[in-house]
């Protein structure tokens, strides 16, 4: 499969001035297809979501879901219908990846933070597994390996296997998932 990820500019969000980053997956198998798509609307000042989009098609069954996330009044609204709610600092799929830049990412250890937006489904956790140099389109790298676990259906999943390469140097761009 491939997978891109993309700041697409700075935008706002009632208000506050957030990044808007778009995360696309495209996969398939022998009895299996994905093409997920993640936009996210994050806080330039402090990371947390204010929007967060799951335009996904998985083996031919699409769902789309879109969150309007209120942190400073602790809920969050699905579709425009149901209001649940949220954590202080929410952070959605996509957002993590960019909070997890931000982090020491020490080999070998686990780190968990209760900051998933939909409360339930915390902690998330990040396994930093090793420290490799790879090879890519774009070249060779140093990277950081870090296996992120949502308590959530899909690729990042409990009981997955997937891994996102981190640059091993002070920016963390993520060079390969």
């Amino acid at each position: 499969g491939r997978a891109s990820m993309e700041v697409l500019q700075f935008d706002t969000v009632r208000g506050e001035t957030v990044y808007h980053v778009v995360f696309v997956i495209r996969g398939r198998a022998i009895f299996y297809s994905m093409n997920d798509s993640l936009s996210s609307w994050f806080s330039v000042r402090d990371l947390s979501s204010r929007r967060f989009i799951q335009d996904n098609e998985e083996n031919g069954r699409p769902r789309y879901r879109r969150y309007e996330i209120h942190p400073a009044q602790g809920f969050f609204v699905r579709n425009d219908q149901d209001t649940s709610a949220t954590v202080s600092e929410p952070l959605d799929d996509a957002s993590f990846f960019y909070f997890a830049r931000t982090l020491p990412l020490e080999v070998g250890r686990s780190y968990d933070f209760p900051r998933y937006f939909i409360p339930d489904r915390n902690p998330v956790t990040l396994r930093v597994l090793s420290r490799d140099t790879i090879d890519t389109p774009a070249g060779r790298f140093a990277t950081i390996a870090v296996r992120p676990i949502f308590k959530s259906r899909g690729l990042f999943s409990q009981g997955g296997q997937a891994t996102i390469w981190f640059s091993d140097d002070a920016v963390r761009i993520p060079v390969r998932i």
